[in-house]
């Protein structure tokens, strides 16, 4: 009698599947460098509908204005050296359109030429215009990957500065740990579109030589209480889901109101999938329900 080992089920949905090897399949390794890394970023944007653009005391943001009171200041992921406002135009649309939200992309200066804490800076200098712009609107940060980042260290300088007061803050798989020792770090290294080998080299241009990491790290902050309501949207194949958790689960201990969206049989970076796999617009239509709520 012979035995094969059973080859495990991909936990990947077909069409996640289908689009995360052709996301894949065109986007190098990280040796690569940063610049075959963005043009990669930029393939195929085709074109960009024109939107209103805007200097936050010179930081470059583009406006997506709403037909509701609440403010959406949004910065895109790419690992703080990819990605820009063109790349993210497509989601910022949708989360206007489908919340009536007035959304403020920014263009934060990016890594390697930029290191930490330029691009949370440029942030935290966007929020300070909406709220000077928008005045008495819900202002509410978020933001993709490493966007979710900057989001959540917005934030907490918001909170800890005596910044603008915050509605709530949406974290779509944000970067919140440079340790990446989460089990997710390990079971979806390889072969689900983000690698965790991409995001050790995204960290290492981000905090650069000498750098600290860990104060880049929302999730080490010595105290997360007394910040706005959060929803973290997390897909459930991505190497950085676990930190993800870990950090809701540290928001909810110190009272912070919190949810957590988990989107199975999804990959990081899913939400370029809105069109054409179900779950990316379930969890874009979850994150403009969960606004409409925290939107007086």
């Amino acid at each position: 009698m012979t035995t094969t080992d059973a080859r495990p089920a991909d936990p990947l949905t077909p069409a996640a599947r289908a689009l995360c090897d052709a996301m894949s399949a065109a986007f190098p390794r990280p040796e690569a460098g940063a610049e075959a890394l963005r043009a990669a970023a930029r393939a195929h944007l085709g074109e960009i509908p024109p939107a209103p653009a805007a200097s936050a005391h010179g930081v470059p943001v583009r406006l997506y204005e709403g037909r509701e009171d609440l403010v959406v200041v949004f910065a895109h992921g790419g690992g703080w050296v990819l990605c820009d406002l063109d790349t993210h135009d497509r989601t910022c649309r949708a989360l206007a359109a489908r919340t009536g939200a007035t959304v403020v992309s920014v263009g934060y200066r990016r890594a390697p030429e930029h290191r930490h804490p330029a691009a949370e800076d440029d942030v935290c200098t966007a929020l300070g215009w909406a709220a000077d712009r928008y005045p008495g609107r819900p202002l509410v940060l978020a933001g993709d990957s490493s966007g979710g980042n900057l989001a959540a260290a917005a934030a907490l300088r918001a909170r800890d500065g005596g910044g603008p007061p915050l509605a709530g803050q949406l974290l779509f798989y944000p970067a919140l740990d440079h340790r990446l020792e989460g089990r997710s770090a390990r079971d979806f290294a390889e072969g689900y579109f983000h690698t965790t080998a991409h995001m050790r080299w995204y960290w290492q241009q981000y905090a650069g030589p000498g750098g600290d990491p860990a104060a880049a790290s929302p999730a080490l902050a010595a105290d997360v209480s007394h910040l706005p309501p959060t929803l973290i949207v997390l897909a459930d194949c991505d190497p950085l889901r676990d930190e993800g958790l870990a950090y809701a689960r540290r928001l909810s201990t110190t009272g912070v109101r919190t949810e957590v969206h988990l989107h199975t049989g999804m990959f990081h970076g899913f939400l370029a999938g809105t069109g054409a796999l179900p779950e990316a617009d379930a969890a874009l239509e979850g994150a403009a329900a969960w606004l409409r709520t925290v939107s007086p």
